[in-house]
């Protein structure tokens, strides 16, 4: 039986679509951040102190980690959307990169010796509203790396989900780094990791449901 009259009607209604580049995504995906960092400084969201800020070793701490893990993180994403490349390597780097980031923190900490009890350092009250602006500010990086990803051809959707996560979070709390007035490196290892982390497990279970690659 010839299949040519099947294959008619199947590619009758393919449209032709403009083929992408990991360079116009990158390009995409940077343009984002700086105009999500541009949104801070013109709304007034900057940190007052920031100019005091910037002599701490904590916040060159906190806001390099996040850059570096956004970077790998978006890159991997990425390549991920070609479907000859898989995510995974590149997750285990990030993966490791967050792990040498936490310790990096703990050797910040010992620096900067906090006499202060534990829950007085993690302040519950300002670390949820701190958790809860980071992940608002993830969304807008989730919806762009979502859209990618849906014109990619990703082999491993869940790897894919995993990497838009991740950089999606920590673009998120990179942009909330210049806003966040906290410095203390057992309060952000607590709470940006927490942010971090709702939004990278959600956006694991919801993009496979809503790209269906």
């Amino acid at each position: 039986m010839s299949t040519d009259p099947l294959i008619d009607r199947l590619a009758t209604d393919l449209r032709p679509v403009r083929r992408r580049t990991p360079w116009r995504d990158a390009t995409i995906l940077l343009a984002l951040g700086v105009i999500e960092i541009a949104c801070v400084l013109t709304l007034g969201l900057m940190r007052p102190d920031l100019s005091h800020a910037v002599q701490t070793p904590s916040f060159w701490w906190k806001t390099g980690s996040l850059a570096v893990i956004a970077a790998v993180g978006g890159a991997t994403t990425l390549l991920s959307l070609d479907p000859t490349r898989s995510p995974r390597r590149g997750l285990r780097i990030v993966g490791m990169l967050a792990l040498a980031a936490l310790a990096l923190g703990w050797l910040v900490d010992v620096v900067q010796v906090d006499p202060a009890g534990f829950w007085r350092r993690i302040d519950p009250a300002h670390g949820i509203v701190c958790a809860r602006k980071i992940v608002e500010m993830s969304l807008p990086a989730v919806l762009a790396l979502g859209l990618l990803a849906r014109r990619g051809a990703p082999v491993d959707a869940r790897g894919t989900a995993w990497a838009v996560g991740v950089t999606a979070a920590a673009f998120g709390a990179l942009a909330f780094a210049l806003a966040c007035p906290f410095d203390d490196p057992l309060y952000l290892a607590v709470w940006y990791s927490v942010a971090c982390g709702v939004v990278t497990l959600a956006t694991r279970l919801i993009l496979p449901i809503l790209t269906r690659w």
